[in-house]
């Protein structure tokens, strides 16, 4: 069995504690801009729903690379259908869920990395500007050349808070570095990953943070090839690349499986479920490269105290 599989079995079976599904919640459906099986953001989703069906005992579904002009129509066959928890699987579904949800007030509507709640709307998202924050400190500590970069697809909450909070940790370890921001339109598209990492490179960053979903792949190829550092997100991707210094851990699992116990119970409201630095099934770090000192291991644990002290508080956007 490979490590991956490992991994997804023992959040399983940490899982299989939860409430039993209510006679009120039968089924549920997420909605998801990309492939199922890009190791990224819409895997994450995917197996988050289907891990807690199986384990609350609630029916489950999915449609996989749903772009914006298809959203309303897919979200609506499944509030038309009775599904009683319809997901849009990215705050690029905001618009269409609100539109939608006015239109099925007895369907509850979720969406991960949300913008905004109504009363039968939830937002799931994770606190991104903190641990952001982390990776920049890794990077700021790390850089030799005083330049680095993070690479994202559109510009949203989550990828505005994530670049924040990635230029406050850099800035907080090393005051004299230049952060480089390149935005690529594109969330699953390897070759342009592969370009932005190769022009950041170019610019002296050698620390890259690409937090796309497919597009990643490209980018840590040119880590790779140009020898330089990156950072992992979604999971410990260290195990995949060893340039990755740390890994900002999102674990949509995890995070979905807190508000899918709340709706298996009817009990899931219009408000924002977020995760936290206090919430390690949630978000957590991932395995430091070895040539990360000691002293900048020990003060990021002093960092992560106090976050979850409130003494730290990393500003959204």
């Amino acid at each position: 069995m490979t490590l991956k599989h490992n991994i997804l079995a023992g959040l399983a079976a940490l899982m299989l504690a939860g409430p039993a599904a209510s006679d009120d919640f039968e089924r549920a459906a997420i909605v998801m801009p990309g492939s199922i099986s890009d190791n990224g953001w819409n895997q994450a989703g995917f197996e988050g729903l289907t891990q807690a069906g199986e384990a609350l005992g609630f029916e489950t579904t999915f449609s996989e690379s749903v772009h914006q002009p298809e959203q309303i129509e897919v979200l609506s066959d499944y509030a038309r259908r009775g599904y009683d928890l319809v997901i849009g699987h990215g705050g690029e579904f905001q618009d269409a869920v609100e539109r939608v949800a006015s239109r099925f007030p007895e369907t509850m509507f979720m969406v991960n990395n949300g913008l905004g709640t109504k009363e039968n709307v939830a937002n799931a998202d994770f606190y991104f500007s903190q641990i952001a924050y982390l990776m920049g400190y890794i990077a700021g500590s790390m850089t030799q050349s005083d330049t680095i970069g993070i690479i994202a697809a559109q510009k949203f909450k989550f990828t505005t808070d994530t670049v924040a909070g990635y230029e406050a940790g850099a800035k907080a370890a090393n005051p004299d570095v230049s952060v480089l921001v390149t935005w690529t339109g594109d969330w699953d598209d390897i070759a342009k990953g592969k370009e932005a990492a190769l022009n950041q490179i170019s610019q002296g960053a050698d620390v890259v943070w690409p937090t796309m979903d497919s597009a990643t792949l490209g980018a840590m190829q040119a880590v790779q090839e140009k020898g330089v550092y990156g950072i992992g997100i979604y999971r410990d991707a260290i195990n995949e690349w060893p340039e990755i210094l740390q890994s900002a851990i999102l674990d949509v699992r995890g995070n979905m499986r807190s508000y899918l116990e709340r709706a298996a119970a009817s009990e899931l409201d219009g408000e924002l479920y977020r995760a936290t630095m206090s919430n390690e099934l949630a978000m957590r770090i991932g395995s430091f490269h070895p040539d990360i000192p000691v002293e900048v291991v020990d003060e990021v644990a002093k960092l992560i105290d106090a976050m979850k002290s409130g003494a730290l508080v990393v500003e959204p956007q």
